[in-house]
């Protein structure tokens, strides 16, 4: 039975956060849906799976509170289910920036659409900036972006601070998976003076579900917070899987290597840790997978 999978946020001031996250996991396990929603008083961001119409009921709940009504979500099918459990959490930011003036409801960049980015980004005056994790880059990106190269998004406003002076006088295309990263990113770099700032609207998997791949400026795969570990044109799943020890996603070639054992080790940080913290690992995957 296939999966529908639902990415999902939406920036709007929420209240009674208790009682909105005890809804939502009496409802997702009535349903049996599995992923993550994180709320916060910013508003509510994750990723969701299950039956067709356990995702339409928990939409229809998120769209139906105070402020959601505008809720856009982006929607795959996954042949196994993506998800190991269901979480819903009470955090500070939905998706943690740790600038705390930021607020995506006053103003954000101008929004770009899948069909419209390429052309945009073709321009000589135009920088393209990745404002995701060095793990995801890793493995996909757009032709001639610029990668901060950071380990968190935290990380983007001191890059930014460190970095600006080689796009003066540019316009910036912003993009990330989903696009609520650049939600705040370009609502942080209109605060901090940035003239023209753009961003992909609905992200990566918006452009990967639209554009054919023939006509595609997308480089490799993208990676996506569940087990299908990443996806490419049309969001079929890839062939990457991840890392339990490091977080990091591994190709076929890489599961090859003789320091990748799943669930200890990969080439990637296989000089990170200790005998002592491989067995530990070792132990865990043993227990997880039973």
């Amino acid at each position: 039975m296939s999966h529908t999978v639902a990415a999902l946020y939406h920036f709007t001031r929420l209240e009674a956060l208790p009682e909105q996250r005890g809804a939502l996991a009496t409802l997702c396990e009535a349903e049996g849906i599995r992923g993550t929603l994180l709320l916060a008083e910013e508003g509510i961001n994750g990723t969701i799976a299950g039956p067709r119409a356990g995702i339409d009921r928990v939409i229809a709940h998120i769209r139906a509170i105070p402020g959601c009504a505008a809720l856009e979500w982006k929607e795959s099918i996954a042949e196994i289910m993506p998800f190991r459990r269901m979480k819903v959490r009470i955090k500070r930011e939905i998706v943690t920036m740790g600038q705390p003036g930021v607020d995506p409801t006053a103003s954000v960049g101008t929004y770009v659409s899948a069909a419209s980015w390429n052309e945009l980004i073709a321009r000589e005056d135009v920088v393209v900036i990745d404002t995701r994790n060095a793990y995801e880059t890793a493995i996909g990106t757009f032709a001639g972006a610029v990668d901060p190269g950071i380990d968190t998004f935290r990380d983007f406003p001191d890059w930014w601070q460190a970095n600006k002076a080689r796009f003066a006088g540019k316009t910036l295309a912003m993009f990330c998976t989903g696009g609520i990263r650049c939600e705040k990113s370009t609502s942080w770099l209109k605060q901090e003076g940035a003239p023209e700032v753009y961003h992909l609207k609905g992200g990566i998997l918006k452009y990967l579900e639209e554009v054919p791949a023939e006509n595609s400026l997308w480089q490799g795969a993208c990676f996506v917070f569940d087990e299908r570990v990443s996806v490419g044109h049309g969001l079929a799943p890839g062939d990457h899987t991840l890392c339990r020890a490091c977080g990091w996603p591994v190709t076929a070639e890489g599961r090859a290597h003789p320091h990748f054992e799943d669930g200890v080790s990969c080439p990637q940080c296989r000089d990170q840790y200790s005998d002592a913290d491989r067995a530990r690992f070792r132990d865990r995957h043993r227990q997880m997978t039973g």
